[in-house]
């Protein structure tokens, strides 16, 4: 009882740092819809603490998976809109062009 307390106050606590930290990035980083993925990543994260406390015969692999698809989501949308727009030179690395 108290252990599940204390995963609600830490699922509690770790969403709303989560919303804050994707919400600073992606507008550090100039993502569009930044409000919006900052949403995302923090509701899976709930959801995926919800399964944890309110669903005992949930497999642990699928709560990890439901509260990781939002920051896996958002990094990639964060990948695409920091890529360059140029188009990749043969043998080089993308990120490196010219370095």
């Amino acid at each position: 009882m108290v252990v599940d307390s204390l995963v609600a106050v830490f699922g509690l606590v770790a969403t709303g740092a989560l919303f804050g930290a994707i919400y600073w990035d992606a507008i550090r980083v100039d993502v569009s819809r930044p409000l919006l993925w900052a949403a995302l990543a923090a509701g899976t994260f709930a959801v995926g603490v919800g399964l944890y406390l309110f669903v005992p015969t949930a497999p642990m692999t699928g709560i990890l998976l439901t509260a990781n698809t939002g920051l896996v989501l958002y990094g990639f949308e964060r990948e695409v809109s920091t890529e360059d727009d140029e188009p990749a030179e043969p043998g080089e690395l993308p990120h490196n062009s010219g370095k």
